[in-house]
This record gives C-alpha cells, sequence and structure tokens, in this order.
C-alpha cells in the first residue's frame, strides 16, 4: 500500500523532543508503556471509530509491541511517533500521540493524531500539527506535508483547514474503522 521507507541520514531526522512550553511533543520512551496504555484505554470510544489500529481493545501485550518498535528513530515503517505530553505541576501528563510518516515517497511526510478524550477542543492536536508541519519542512528534502483523514472525520479535517492545508483531493478508500465513510480526504500543505 505505501512504498518502502526511504533510509535517511541523521542531519534530515526530526528533533526527537519539540518543547512548546505547557505542551511537550517528545518520542516515546519505555517509561511511557502504561501512560500511553490508560490515555488509549480511557480514550478508546473516542478514537476507535477513527482508528483502524483500534479496531478492538488494546492489550497491554500489543503497547508493549508498539513500545519495542517506537523505539527506532524511524521505526521499521519509516515513522517518527511522538508522546503529546501537559506539563505541570502534577508532572507530565499524556494528551494523545502524533507522528510523521515517511510514506508518500519522495519529498512529502503525512502527519497523523489522536488525541486523549478528557483533552479534546483545546487545540492540542492543532497546536502539535502545526508545529510538526514546522519541523518537517525545516527538514532538507520536504517540500509536501500531507493530512489524511476520512470525509467523515470532521474534527480531523478541521485540524488541516486550520492550519492552511487545501484539501487536495477526495478519494475512495478501503474502510478501515466503524466510522469511516470510505471516502478519504488529502489535505497537502507545500513548504513556501
Amino acid at each position: 500500500m505505501y512504498p518502502e521507507p526511504r533510509t535517511r541520514p541523521p542531519e534530515s531526522l526530526p528533533p526527537r523532543r519539540i518543547d512548546l512550553g505547557d505542551l511537550l511533543i517528545r518520542q516515546w520512551e519505555p517509561a511511557d508503556l502504561m501512560p500511553r496504555f490508560e490515555a488509549i484505554t480511557a480514550s478508546y470510544e473516542h478514537i476507535h471509530p477513527w482508528m483502524e489500529w483500534a479496531a478492538q481493545p488494546i492489550t497491554l501485550e500489543q503497547q508493549r509491541a508498539f513500545a519495542r518498535a517506537a523505539t527506532g528513530w524511524p521505526s521499521a515503517e519509516g515513522s517518527f511517533n511522538y508522546g503529546l505530553f501537559g506539563v505541570g505541576d502534577a508532572g507530565q501528563t499524556v494528551l494523545g500521540a502524533a507522528g510523521l510518516h515517511d510514506r508518500l515517497g519522495d519529498r512529502a511526510l503525512e502527519i497523523g493524531y489522536w488525541c486523549h478524550v478528557d483533552h479534546t477542543g483545546r487545540g492540542v492536536i492543532t497546536r502539535s500539527a502545526a508545529a510538526l508541519t514546522a519541523v518537517a519542512f525545516a527538514l532538507p528534502g520536504v517540500d509536501r506535508v500531507e493530512i489524511h483523514c476520512d470525509a467523515a472525520n470532521l474534527r480531523s479535517a478541521a485540524v488541516a483547514r486550520r492550519l492552511g492545508y487545501r484539501l487536495d483531493r477526495l478519494e475512495p478508500r478501503e474502510v478501515r474503522a466503524p466510522a469511516e465513510s470510505g471516502r478519504g480526504m488529502v489535505w497537502v500543505k507545500l513548504r513556501m
């Protein structure tokens, strides 16, 4: 379905940590296993309709496997997987996840994301996707960033729209999650 991820030289790797003050975007670490699992479990009903990987409730063993895969930078699938963390007096809270995915071929990256159900509507995903867009365009050889979502996923489309992505096309796609319509939106932003 996707092309093989290409090998990137060290200077073309995104940072492992992006500090936005009250929002920290960083590579997942082994200690994040239980907080990530708890965030996914708490948000299951919220993310299940849209996420193929959440077709069934996520098990701790699946999260262990993800944790092993996410330690690669990039992962074997060509993804740079980030946790989104709220930083405050109580420490760090998992607000969701995001990723830069190298699966579109040359000169392009895709951004994906999900938000913890208790933190939706607060700009977490918009701010994270904006930061990852800037990071992607700072990398040599990246001229295009895309956000893909199902046409029925209005919240995800709103993020792309708010960030100035342009709807490039609607295309048929396999229904992989319960709420999907089978019509995919491809949002594109080009390097300025």
